[in-house]
């Protein structure tokens, strides 16, 4: 059974990724997942309204599902947290990590789209909005309130409304104050101010959030569509009209006038062909170009249709609904965004990152412990499922290059997954070479950092988001992004490389001088890859910036960071040639290596200068000085004496050549020296 591991576990794995692409299972008769799969303009592209509500509730809470059951009364009763809160006041906790045998109702993101949209009564109980700053909670004085989750806390729109008030005042303080001048506190209460803008604009973006029959009253202005206008051209011409009529067309304009103003997604397409394909507005303005048009348009029969048998709780009529207006949106040219609405959504089902993470983990915790027993079956195993990984990984990249029509690589989201597929990719390549489990350790390790970098970035918001005009350019970003991230991925393995050599080194007793000497090789082949990739990378984007800015090197911060790694591995390859260096330096430089690519990949976008602006950010900034710390203790363990290492003082250690002295204690050079005559 154990010599089989390396299929089962694959296998499962398998069956675990392709369940999820079957259609989620409907805890309503409402067609929610047909709702989810619409059509809709935002951020400059079409998107179903799933990642609307995805991207949204990621924003706001920071998770893609809401639970609905947990712990109440520390831990002495479990349920629904709207039936525990007035019971168990201040102690409501969501599900713990060891409660195994729980496991609670959830709102998938357009369940809970629908419930904000149509049944807010409902949405403004759902614990949505994350505080984490123990100073914005006194402020709004909130601790008897929310639910807590591993230190976090989230609160209902309930629970914020009687705090308005401060947060306004707050924000219109904190709005004066350089955003990289701000305090945690500050940046906590910008970042609630926001979510509760986004809320109240999603709430109004379908509906005006005091009608309740939306059907019934469109039906009515469409009637008073006619006479309303002929009164208002009468009062106009100073001739007798009916102010009846006139009224009848004027308060629900009232309403629509604010849904224009507020709404977020664009949901009413075009209204003929004469019209630019982008041309989507909201239900407000469509609604307010009626009376020009002297009639509606058909979306915004369909949308108040379903709102009202939404709150109605008539389900046949919304699907029937649903169904129709799809129908409407093929025969009216729109067949190809409405494809594009269901093939998004089919990849935020399947979320092959999130898979691809828990696959790289798993991955790395077999190839480790394959090290303490040297197991051929866990390393095979740990190598099966990084190559299933690998074709998950890949399938999610193809499947984002075909919804976005572009290259992998278009902004710092895109690049955080495309550098983990790299290094997974290159120790795949080392492992099938050596089979001794580091080149798995590596690409499970950073595969995984990676993407919790990436998932991570995708808090900020939509991460297909159209590029700025100067950096649409499919060709260049094929090639000179393409091959400066697959640059990064060499140097971030090159360095991982150097940190299991320093670390297995020192801590250990299982780096023999012939696993050294092969982790030398590594680095030194890794390093080669990288500064190839790295340096034609930097000319190519030398060549694009003359063609997009009249300029082949103009100093720009992130032109600069590319040159760093460019030259830092050029520095290691000729202190490598010179001997200089020797093993121990090597791995030294390979580390100080992930230091200046950290720096060029994230560093300069927090800057906040230069023509490179589609990347900036300023919350990475803790996570990358923690990282640089960590670097330069490894490169300090690196440079103890030999005595200090507990592998190279192993008496058990197999014997293989002396190291040099004269080039310091542990020394050993692994790469063959030239020879004179």
């Amino acid at each position: 059974m154990t010599k089989k591991l390396h299929w089962i576990l694959p296998g499962l794995m398998a069956l675990w990724v392709l369940s999820s692409m079957r259609a989620p299972k409907e805890r309503t008769d409402f067609n929610s997942a047909e709702f989810g799969r619409l059509p809709v303009l935002l951020n400059g592209r079409v998107q179903p309204l799933d990642s609307v509500a995805f991207n949204a509730l990621l924003q706001m809470r920071g998770t893609t599902s809401v639970p609905l059951e947990g712990n109440a009364g520390r831990g002495a009763a479990w349920g629904d947290f709207l039936a525990l809160r007035d019971q168990f006041p201040g102690t409501l906790e969501e599900r713990k990590w060891w409660q195994f045998t729980k496991h609670p109702k959830r709102l998938k993101p357009v369940s809970w789209l629908l419930e904000v949209a149509y049944k807010p009564e409902l949405a403004d109980n759902r614990h949505i909005f994350l505080i984490h700053h123990p100073e914005l909670i006194s402020e709004l004085k909130l601790q008897n309130q929310g639910v807590e989750n591993s230190g976090l806390r989230y609160y209902t729109f309930n629970e914020l409304t009687n705090h308005f008030e401060v947060l306004e005042q707050q924000t219109e303080r904190i709005r004066k104050i350089d955003p990289q001048a701000r305090t945690p506190f500050e940046k906590s209460a910008a970042k609630l101010h926001f979510s509760l803008g986004l809320y109240h604009r999603l709430r109004n973006s379908f509906r005006h959030e005091r009608s309740d029959d939306p059907a019934a009253q469109l039906a009515a202005f469409e009637k008073a569509l006619v006479p309303g206008v002929e009164a208002a051209r009468n009062r106009e011409n100073g001739v007798d009209y009916s102010k009846e009529d006139l009224d009848a067309l004027i308060q629900p304009l009232e309403q629509y006038d604010m849904i224009s103003r507020v709404a977020y997604p664009l949901i009413i397409p075009p209204p003929g062909s004469d019209h630019s394909r982008d041309a989507w507005s909201n239900l407000g303005a469509a609604l307010l170009q009626a009376p020009r048009a002297g009639m509606l348009h058909p979306a915004t029969r369909f949308f108040a249709s379903l709102a009202s048998s939404f709150r109605q709780n008539q389900p046949e009529k919304f699907n029937k609904t649903l169904s129709e207006y799809g129908e409407w949106l093929a025969a009216h040219s729109f067949g190809s965004e409405v494809q594009k609405g269901r093939r998004e959504f089919a990849f935020n089902q399947l979320q092959p990152f999130y898979k691809c993470m828990v696959i790289y983990v798993l991955a790395l915790i077999l190839a480790c412990a394959s090290w303490f027993n040297w197991s051929e079956t866990l390393n095979r195993t740990a190598f099966s499922l990084l190559t299933f990984g690998l074709v998950v990984h890949s399938g999610g990249l193809l499947f984002r290059m075909i919804l976005e029509g572009r290259p992998p690589v278009t902004n710092l989201y895109s690049s955080a997954i495309f550098v983990g597929w790299g290094t997974v990719v290159l120790g795949l390549v080392l492992e099938r070479i050596y089979r001794n489990a580091i080149g798995s350790v590596v690409a499970g390790l950073v595969g995984f950092i990676t993407l919790i970098i990436a998932h991570h970035l995708s808090m900020d918001g939509d991460t297909m988001e159209m590029l700025r005009a100067v950096l649409d350019t499919n060709l260049w970003l094929a090639t000179h992004v393409v091959v400066i991230t697959l640059g990064y991925s060499a140097t971030f393995v090159a360095g991982f490389l150097a940190t299991i050599y320093i670390v297995r080194g020192i801590f250990t007793k299982s780096l023999s001088r012939e696993t050294a000497q092969i982790l030398g090789r590594m680095v030194y082949g890794i390093i080669c890859f990288g500064t190839l990739f790295s340096f034609v990378g930097t000319i190519l984007g030398g060549i694009w910036a003359d063609q997009s800015w009249g300029r082949f090197w103009g100093w720009d911060p992130k032109e600069n960071g590319a040159l760093l790694i460019v030259i830092w591995c050029a520095v290691i390859l000729h202190a490598r040639w010179g001997g200089i260096i020797k093993e121990r330096g090597l791995m030294a430089m390979a580390v100080f290596g992930n230091i200046v690519t950290s720096f060029s990949w994230f560093g300069v976008n927090m800057l906040g200068v230069g023509l490179h602006n589609y990347g900036f950010m300023e919350a990475v900034f803790q996570w990358l000085t923690a990282f640089v710390v960590s670097q330069l203790v490894l490169i300090g363990l690196c440079l103890l004496p030999e005595k200090y290492w507990s592998s190279f003082q192993a008496k058990d250690a197999p014997a293989g050549p002396s190291p040099s002295r004269s080039s310091g204690p542990g020394s050993y050079d692994p790469l063959p020296q030239p020879t004179g005559k």
